[in-house]
């Protein structure tokens, strides 16, 4: 039996991309796993507070000092007792002997008698099983029973959620609420992270105007670097945002040098296509770089590059923001997470049904941005593309709850075909 594929790891063979039938181009997949293998976990560690470390990347397993629980507790509000006293048919009756609370120390339970016991008390000597409440009635200091408890019902036993030494959490482990609470619960109030990811980003375009500011004509609002700030406004990334840049190789050059020397990551935004005033790769090649992926066979993001540049990896994003969007959404994100140390850095992506059909010119996988419409009685997540897609319309992008792939080798997919789905 042939398994089936692991869709959050990268596959070559299925985006349908083909270096043969699309001029050379880099299927996406290849190029995902290149990038992948120049985005080594940052070193350096920090041990922070619990409540300081929300958002972080655990540097190496968490494991649990003490049995979770601790010791033996009662599951639920009740009486506690030893069902070895009720002899004979019931119902029995026995007399109350005290109360036992979630904080008290564990008492003891006298022979033949019960404990009113509240859910999370420590189980006091001599209570073999915990009744619930609606199960008893209580009369004057005394409890009628009708149904005799097998031993250890709605008790807790130590050790039954971890044992002691047991991983709490694994390396590589973003910290948030889940893994907060179980850390929490473990007693773990200081934890080692991964330093923050130094993230320098800029934008070239001579066209390019910071929003707010009055356009001169020929010029356009720079919507790339807003997108990438808020892409990377993580609790693991330190941003180092270096502005835009004029289409100047002097001033490009500057800015890449200073990236080179301050980060871990660069992200640069135009300059990356094969113009008279594209000088990203060029520059960089000139500072001793190196390119590892450039041309990548997707719709929009085919100019994106990859390399390196000193001890930084180097991601060159197109220009127009939709292209800039899918190419960080898609190579971009998964190289960050990785770099921060996450185990599994993605990309995240679901299967989802198509709400309607879609043409596409074979050749390049095409990333387009799509809403998410619910589920179908099945349980499984349709969608629809939205219409006349460019990698200029910002403004459509923000109308979409994620991107879905057409295949590179699809011409047209019809209404409920299946898809993978990016979800933002």
């Amino acid at each position: 039996m042939t398994p089936e594929p692991v869709l959050d790891r990268p596959d070559p063979l299925r985006c349908g991309c083909d270096a043969a039938a699309t001029e050379g181009l880099l299927p996406v997949d290849v190029a995902l796993v290149r990038a992948l293998a120049l985005a080594r976990p940052v070193a350096g560690i920090e041990t922070l507070t619990l409540a300081a470390a929300a958002g972080r990347i655990t540097a190496a397993p968490v494991t649990s000092p003490l049995p979770l629980p601790p010791f033996d507790n009662a599951a639920m509000d009740g009486y506690g007792l030893d069902p070895a006293a009720l002899a004979g048919p019931g119902p029995w009756v026995l007399p109350l002997a005290g109360r036992a609370r979630a904080g008290d120390a564990p008492g003891r339970c006298p022979p033949g008698s019960a404990l009113r016991i509240l859910t999370g008390a420590a189980i006091p000597e001599g209570v073999k099983a915990v009744v619930p409440q609606e199960e008893v009635q209580r009369q004057d200091g005394r409890i009628v029973l009708r149904q005799r408890p097998a031993p250890g019902a709605h008790i807790r036993r130590a050790g039954s959620d971890l044992t002691a030494g047991a991983v709490v959490l694994a390396a590589g482990r973003a910290i948030g609420p889940r893994e907060a609470g179980a850390l929490a619960a473990a007693g773990q109030g200081r934890v080692a992270v991964r330093r923050r990811v130094r993230v320098a980003i800029l934008s070239t375009g001579s066209e390019l105007v910071e929003p707010g500011q009055p356009l001169a004509p020929g010029q356009i609002w720079n919507a790339n670097r807003a997108q990438l700030a808020a892409a990377l406004a993580l609790p693991f990334v330190e941003l180092i945002d270096l502005g835009p840049v004029p289409d100047v190789p002097e001033r490009i050059a500057a800015a890449l040098g200073r990236a080179a020397e301050e980060a871990d990551l660069i992200v640069t935004t135009g300059g990356v296509s094969v113009g008279d005033e594209d000088h990203t790769t060029r520059l960089v090649r000139a500072a001793g770089g190196a390119v590892h992926a450039m041309r990548l066979a997707m719709k929009p993001g085919k100019p994106l590059t990859l390399g390196t540049l000193a001890g930084a990896v180097w991601l060159g994003l197109p220009g127009n923001p939709v292209a800039a969007f899918v190419a960080w959404t898609v190579l971009g994100a998964p190289v960050l997470r990785a770099m921060a140390g996450m185990a599994d850095p993605g990309p995240r992506k679901l299967i989802a049904r198509l709400a309607a059909g879609v043409t596409h010119r074979a050749g390049r996988c095409e990333y387009r941005p799509a809403r998410h419409l619910g589920h179908d009685a099945r349980g499984v997540a349709a969608v629809r593309c939205l219409s006349g897609p460019g990698s200029h319309r910002a403004a459509q992008l923000a109308q979409a709850d994620g991107l879905a792939l057409i295949p590179a080798d699809a011409e047209a997919l019809p209404e409920g075909a299946l898809v993978e789905f990016l979800p933002f």
